[in-house]
């Protein structure tokens, strides 16, 4: 077949293969070009899983009457004028392609009144053509009606699953767009029946509402709000404690500059920062807005823009890391309150008779105490934590005062709310292992030195990386050096890994920097190796503590960070409030 120019309408619907996937991909282009627009309220109207008829209307600006003919050509746009604004996209849509790809597989409607106009105008578009606009009755803002979705190209609408299928993607694109902006209100409908109402949500209280009906309860009843700004970049938004872990990444929402994207970058920072605190083969969940300089990521690098890609990766996954893991750890007893317990709590002649034991055992004068608590620092390989005078004299200390031991596993103690269930050992692991990685962090590291340097061949690009990175390399205790253009020479590796394969370590460190920009598998290892030390060095079950050592221990988790859970991800305590007891027990029916 000879080479010639295709027909503009086949152009159309080869390029409408890059916006229009389903229906699902109708709604978030035309949801976005909503929020693009100003618009504060929106409605969405679906038939049949979007297949006969997605119609969004919202009350932005509108379009002029001149301007809606040029909406439905291909690569008009009113959100890029130049170069410099494509390298610095602020904007949700900027292709000017999805009104005239849509038009090119379905039967669609604009309808649109910008303020300044007296009346509405219509305009249709089909079969590659687009009628003159002609005038209609509309409030202020824009109508967009598709119509049998793929009516004209058979093959792609045989691709399409069922209704409901159909319908959850849809469900899928709205409720991330509705957490991107919960200042907009969102109405939808899906066969004349309201399936999602969610109102505006100005207030922090109304912000949380709209995140527990799309998250649900249970996430919004356990989180931690994120704020953290610093190198030009802000991250906000809410974290689930680990406590509440999902089998599947299911629950994990990215936003960048009011973009939803997937990102491996963002992805493997935040599982980096909740690596010690969730059990094995669980995932996290997260609700996370970054805010970046537009010019310093490419939001173009997509077809759909479901992905985006940093200028600075190194730096990006740094920052998110850090903000992240700053945020949890502030996971312990007491971590997210700012104001203590009242002291006047009333509290039972047991509690009464284990806190006043404490406060006399606590007198600095005390030998008793003292014994007690340099037997309790030799278990946790750290100073002993120093006794006040009047501990807690303004207060009840989150975790309470100890009154027993169970079954040698678990202290029992009370706080102003009642009963305060504590497993020792995992709370033990979680104080030594925080202990042994500040340690570890401070740069006493112990290194191993190499008898005989070990070379290693690598490509001229990992032997590049390996020197680009020495630094960071030298701050956890591996020293390399550049042994050639396609090798490195390892000198030193931290002592905990003197049994490991140091070869094989270093080819797997310099394989995460080529593909990711980041590398924390030496510190992952160290890590895992200062776990198993705490593990081992934790106060074991059966052992028998005195009242002051289940007091220190239970002081030095409410400074400990992390201390809600072991290094495995374990719960350390929990509790039993007294209306729960008091509900146990029929009191007061």
């Amino acid at each position: 077949m000879p080479i010639r120019q295709l027909p503009a309408h086949l152009v159309n619907q080869i390029a409408a293969g890059e916006v229009v996937e389903r229906p699902a991909s109708v709604v978030k282009e035309l949801i976005e070009n909503s929020l693009d627009a100003g618009a504060r309220a929106i409605r969405v109207d679906l038939q049949a899983g979007g297949t006969k008829l997605v119609r969004v209307r919202d009350d932005g600006g509108g379009i002029p009457v001149e301007e809606l003919v040029l909406a439905l050509s291909r690569h008009a746009t009113s959100k890029i004028g130049s170069l410099e604004d494509l390298e610095a996209i602020a904007s949700l849509g900027f292709r000017g392609e999805a009104l005239p790809s849509i038009a090119s597989v379905a039967r669609l409607t604009l309808r649109s009144r910008a303020g300044a106009d007296d009346t509405g105008w219509e305009v249709t578009a089909g079969d590659g053509t687009v009628a003159e606009p002609v005038p209609c009755a509309h409030p202020a803002g824009t109508t967009v009606e598709v119509r049998d979705l793929f009516y004209n190209t058979p093959g792609r609408r045989r691709f399409l699953r069922a209704e409901r299928t159909e319908y959850q993607h849809i469900d899928k694109w709205l409720r991330r767009l509705a957490l991107a902006r919960p200042d907009v209100a969102f109405t939808v409908s899906h066969n004349g029946r309201p399936v999602l109402v969610l109102r505006q949500a100005a207030h922090e209280d109304e912000r949380l509402a709209r995140l527990g009906t799309i998250c649900g309860e249970a996430f919004a009843s356990e989180l931690v709000q994120l704020t953290r700004e610093a190198e030009g970049m802000a991250l906000s938004g809410w974290l689930a404690l680990p406590t509440f872990n999902r089998s599947q990444p299911d629950l994990q929402f990215w936003f960048v500059n009011g973009r939803s994207i997937t990102d491996r970058t963002l992805a493997h920072a935040a599982r980096h920062a909740y690596r010690d605190v969730l059990f094995h083969g669980r995932h996290p969940a997260y609700v996370l807005h970054l805010a970046i300089d537009p010019a310093a990521v490419d939001a173009n690098a997509h077809p759909a823009k479901h992905e985006v890609r940093f200028r600075d990766g190194r730096s990006v996954h740094g920052f998110v890391s850090q903000a992240i893991e700053h945020a949890l750890s502030e996971t312990r007893p007491g971590g997210h309150s700012e104001s203590a317990v009242p002291a006047n709590v009333i509290r039972s002649s047991l509690f009464r008779q284990s806190a006043m034991t404490l406060r006399t055992e606590g007198n600095a004068s005390a030998p008793a105490v003292r014994e007690a608590l340099a037997g309790y620092a030799a278990l946790t390989a750290g100073p002993a934590p120093e006794p006040a005078e009047e501990p807690h004299r303004d207060g009840v200390p989150p975790l309470g005062f100890a009154i027993a031991q169970l079954a040698g596993i678990y202290i029992l103690a009370e706080n102003a709310d009642g009963l305060v269930l504590v497993d020792m050992h995992a709370a033990h692991e979680r104080v030594v292992y925080e202990k042994l990685k500040y340690a570890f962090d401070a740069g006493n590291v112990v290194r191993q030195p190499f008898l005989v340097p070990a070379a290693v061949s690598v490509s001229e690009r990992e032997a590049a990386l390996a020197e680009e990175a020495a630094p960071v390399f030298e701050r956890v205790g591996l020293t390399l050096s550049r042994g050639g253009p396609s090798s490195v020479v390892i000198r030193e590796i931290p002592a905990l890994l003197k049994a490991a394969d140091a070869e094989a370590l270093v080819r797997d460190v310099l394989s995460d920097l080529e593909h990711s920009d980041k590398s924390s598998r030496i510190e992952d290892t160290c890590n895992a190796l200062l776990a198993t030390m705490a593990c081992h060095h934790a106060v074991r079950a059966n052992r028998r503590l005195g009242l002051a050592e289940m007091n220190a221990l239970l002081r030095e988790m409410e400074s400990t960070d992390k201390s809600d859970q072991c290094n495995h991800g374990r719960p350390t305590w929990t509790a039993v409030s007294l209306q729960d007891l008091d509900r146990l027990f029929l009191r007061g029916q």
